[in-house]
């Protein structure tokens, strides 16, 4: 970066730093209660079950020995189990955060690289920025809300940027898109 004879920066010269956005996955206390919910029902199916097979109570709540075995003791049990490969699921969702990644867009490079966390690998994206057209708000209410923000490119559908979960809040957002279409100096759409 070169300097005046003042002792400042010349701004012609200054190379901008690449604009990043963080983008959370399955890490969330919602996720966390919802695997340990279904963690305790399993648990109480499979016990229910064992208690029908022995005879004897197992479960403090409920007389569950009394039930017979075939046909209810046993669709418990199948009950037990599915809710434990459920939770199995769950929790390796949390664990490796899936769906978790960023969105880093370098005028230096000249690309917008998208990435997540997926099961098995990576899962990156990149578009030059030169294609993009706009940044787009989507704004959904309703029973199944929408708020999120995309990218208008070129050749393609639009492509999302915001996480999955709980709706953004809507100042939130447009403060979001707002920034990052003046940096990338483009339109704002859907407002």
């Amino acid at each position: 970066m070169s300097t005046d004879p003042k002792g400042k920066p010349d701004p012609s010269t200054a190379v901008q730093k690449p604009f990043e956005q963080l983008v959370l996955g399955s890490r969330r206390f919602s996720n966390y209660f919802v695997c340990l919910m279904v963690t305790i029902g399993g648990v109480g199916f499979i016990l229910a079950s064992f208690s029908s097979y022995l005879g004897k109570d197992l479960l403090p709540l409920g007389h569950p020995s009394s039930m017979i075995f075939v046909p209810q003791g046993l669709v418990l049990g199948l009950y037990g189990i599915a809710a434990a490969f459920l939770a199995i699921y769950l929790f390796l969702l949390i664990v490796i955060d899936f769906g978790a990644g960023k969105n880093l867009f370098d005028k230096k490079r000249g690309l917008v690289t998208i990435s997540r966390r997926g099961f098995f690998k990576e899962i990156s994206v990149e578009i030059k920025l030169s294609d993009v057209k706009a940044v787009k708000m989507e704004l959904r209410e309703g029973l199944n809300p929408r708020r999120r923000i995309c990218l208008r490119v070129n050749g393609r559908k639009d492509v999302p940027l915001s996480g999955v979960g709980s709706p953004t809040p809507i100042d939130q957002l447009e403060r979001e898109g707002a920034e990052l279409a003046r940096f990338i100096g483009v339109n704002l759409e859907g407002m």
